[in-house]
């Protein structure tokens, strides 16, 4: 059984990364941080016959949750972010939509916990939740070992930590998470993150020296 990754950039204020994650054999799998463009990724699943089982969210910014709502009813598939996210989703100051002139919001997400495991398909527990606060406090990457990745959201951004300077955003609190957390994976595990290009945990961990 084989775990396969595919990203796709929706455009909307921001140019954000989402990411099919499939199970190769039987083409179901979950999306994560559609951020923009429901009809992009609704004709993605479509031509490729895939079945999302559920929407995952690395946090609660607008630009990585944007689709997340119209999509859930097209597939009739749960929208899971961390037990911290509603702080944002329901927050249109704190998810930035408010301040580029069309604020919203979403409910009915439900909880991620650090360590939680996500099905991919057949594949039980493919994607383990990482909590990574510092970006935002709910920041999560999701690490699929068999696939070697991460999807990272936005606590890497090109070759190092995040931006912090949003509200609740803290530089110290994400270069620890990171530590911990994503600096403690194989050396070879690939990084995807929603605004830039892959790099290695080694990769990372070189540039905070």
């Amino acid at each position: 059984m084989a775990v396969e990754v595919y990203p796709l950039l929706a455009r909307g204020v921001f140019a954000t990364f989402g990411y099919f994650v499939i199970d190769g054999e039987t083409g179901r799998g979950v999306l994560i941080d559609p951020g923009a463009q429901p009809g992009l990724f609704l004709s993605a699943a479509r031509e490729r016959g895939w079945k999302i089982d559920a929407i995952l969210l690395t946090h609660g910014h607008f630009d990585h949750m944007g689709a997340a709502g119209e999509l859930r009813d097209a597939w009739s598939a749960p929208v899971r972010a961390h037990e911290l996210a509603d702080r944002y989703l329901l927050d249109p100051r704190l998810n930035l939509s408010a301040e580029h002139g069309a604020p919203i919001t979403l409910a009915g997400a439900s909880k991620l916990s650090d360590g939680d495991r996500i099905p991919v398909g057949s594949i039980a527990g493919a994607l383990e939740v990482l909590h990574v606060p510092g970006h935002t406090d709910d920041s999560c990457a999701f690490w699929c070992e068999q696939g070697g990745f991460a999807l990272v959201g936005d606590a890497v951004y090109e070759g190092g930590p995040g931006l912090t300077v949003f509200p609740t955003g803290d530089g110290s609190r994400l270069r620890e998470s990171i530590r911990k957390s994503i600096l403690a994976l194989p050396p070879d595990t690939m990084l995807l993150s929603g605004h830039s290009r892959p790099m290695t945990v080694a990769m990372l961990a070189a540039s905070m020296r």
